[in-house]
């Protein structure tokens, strides 16, 4: 690694939390195995990782942003300094959780392989390095409001909610929709909304519509009433293609100021696949 890259490194680790704009952001709260403890506890998740086991895992965290530096800067040129403070903030330990076993498996949070990992009900935290892409892909700014489809683990929209102004997420799995529910508030992160849902409807009672509609499960057509509640200015991100194929790829959606919509595609992807009225409507 380059020294200026170490150098910028350490002052994203020594960083206070984003400042979005027209919100009053607070220096996020030391961030310590006492704290990791208490916040699972207030979540009701049971912790398995010990104190050392701790220590070790977050001593790797350097190693995956530096990663992601390295991804952001070859597909955009520049990383989002934005992008890499939310991922700097957010302790990826705390949503590495399995909810069919009920017990973390943190130890593996910034383990070198970036890959997806099971947690439950059918559900997966995708890898790190497709996160941070499609983070920056969306050009999430202060002041502005986001909106997901597929809550899975929480770790997408608590990224996003350290960027934007209020973050809202929809997930159609009962279960585990109702079990990361409680998981924000101990970290503070009090701009999140997320609610048990058939994100093929989006969120339509949200005034004004949203800035960024971001998809986290693949889908075989664009669901007409998220263009419809995309902003003039606004950005989809979402996977399409056939379930559990290769051939997906993310596309990205965007609305001019008179409502028209144009769209590109991008980069290939695998997701698992959208259901609810995505699979009646195919």
């Amino acid at each position: 690694m380059k020294l200026h890259r170490r150098a910028m490194m350490a002052q994203l680790l020594a960083a206070p939390a984003v400042a979005g704009a027209g919100r009053a952001w607070a220096a996020p709260e030391p961030w310590t195995f006492e704290a990791f403890s208490a916040a699972m506890k207030a979540s009701g998740r049971r912790q398995m990782i010990t104190a050392e086991q701790w220590r070790t895992t977050v001593a790797r965290k350097p190693r995956m942003l530096a990663t992601i530096h390295t991804v952001l800067s070859h597909h955009f040129t520049l990383a989002d300094p934005g992008v890499m403070r939310a991922f700097t903030e957010v302790p990826r330990e705390y949503y590495h959780y399995h909810y069919d076993e009920q017990a973390d498996f943190s130890t593996v949070a910034y383990e070198d392989e970036s890959k997806p990992w099971r947690i439950g009900f059918g559900s997966a935290l995708s890898d790190f390095r497709g996160q941070a892409y499609m983070t920056q892909l969306c050009r999430p700014k202060p002041g502005e409001k986001a909106l997901e489809i597929g809550t899975g683990s929480g770790f997408q929209v608590s990224i996003l909610s350290r960027i934007v102004d209020k973050a809202y997420s929809i997930e159609i799995v009962e279960p585990l929709g109702k079990a990361v529910a409680p998981i924000f508030k101990p970290l503070g992160y009090d701009n999140i909304e997320t609610r048990v849902g058939d994100g093929y409807y989006g969120w339509p009672e949200v005034e004004g519509g949203f800035d960024i509609v971001i998809v986290t499960c693949v889908a075989q057509h664009v669901p007409p009433p998220l263009l419809e509640q995309l902003k003039p200015g606004g950005r989809m991100v979402i996977p399409m293609g056939q379930p559990f194929k290769r051939e997906q790829f993310l596309y990205v959606f965007t609305k001019d100021d008179d409502g028209k919509v144009s769209s590109r595609k991008d980069l290939g992807v695998y997701f698992i696949p959208m259901t609810g009225a995505m699979q009646a409507k195919r």
